[in-house]
């Protein structure tokens, strides 16, 4: 996807950003620390997505009346003085690529069990997931997150820490641009529905 896209393009807003685990010796043998890496990336991609979505937000609520496609876009901001974006679809498609993103690091989560640690630290990476996700599905103080935290700290007391991410601004964007690809077709395809079932409204009449 380019910029010249007659769709919708993506934002920039990587900036300086860095987003890629460099490949140990025990990454490339530990499935379980693969799988945290798939995560870590997923989930940096889908708040990157998420702060392109409150920006273009943001947007709406200074210019509103813009037309987009989002349900809940607050009616108030539909009633004022008609507002633009650089692309009115920009922010459907925000938040479809927000959701892909988020929607792939759940489905990483989700393989956890399938997923053998073969060191210790495949298991403080599997931990780290299981941690990561009460952001996502709940209080964070509720059983048994405080337990599964206090766990992992012991753990990692006694077998060490993950290594530090390092990222790389070429991988954000891929890995960006990959759902923003897949969000633009889902509002086009969404748009062309929404043409068909209008003018099969107007040849009615």
């Amino acid at each position: 996807m380019t910029d010249s896209d007659n769709t919708t393009t993506l934002p920039f807003v990587i900036g300086q950003q860095r987003d890629e685990f460099e490949r140990t010796g025990s990454q490339a043998t530990d499935s379980a620390l693969s799988l945290w890496g798939e995560w870590q990336r997923a989930r940096y991609a889908s708040l990157l997505l998420c702060r392109v979505q409150q920006r273009l937000e943001s947007q709406i609520m200074v210019d509103p009346g813009i037309e987009v496609l989002a349900a809940d876009v607050p009616m108030q901001a539909q009633d004022r003085t008609a507002g633009t974006l650089s692309d009115p679809q920009e922010y459907a498609v925000a938040r479809e690529a927000e959701v892909f993103a988020m929607t792939e690091a759940l489905t990483l989560q989700d393989s956890i069990p399938e997923v053998a640690a073969t060191s210790l630290a495949g298991i403080v990476a599997k931990l780290e997931m299981i941690v990561g996700a009460d952001r996502d599905i709940g209080d964070p103080t509720d059983f048994p997150w405080p337990h599964i935290a206090s766990v992992l700290l012991d753990l990692k007391a006694i077998a060490g820490d993950l290594p530090v991410a390092r990222r790389s601004r070429e991988r954000t964007r891929s890995d960006v641009a990959k759902h923003w690809e897949s969000a633009v077709q889902l509002v086009a395809a969404l748009e062309e529905e929404a043409a068909a079932g209008y003018r099969r409204d107007v040849a009615l009449f």
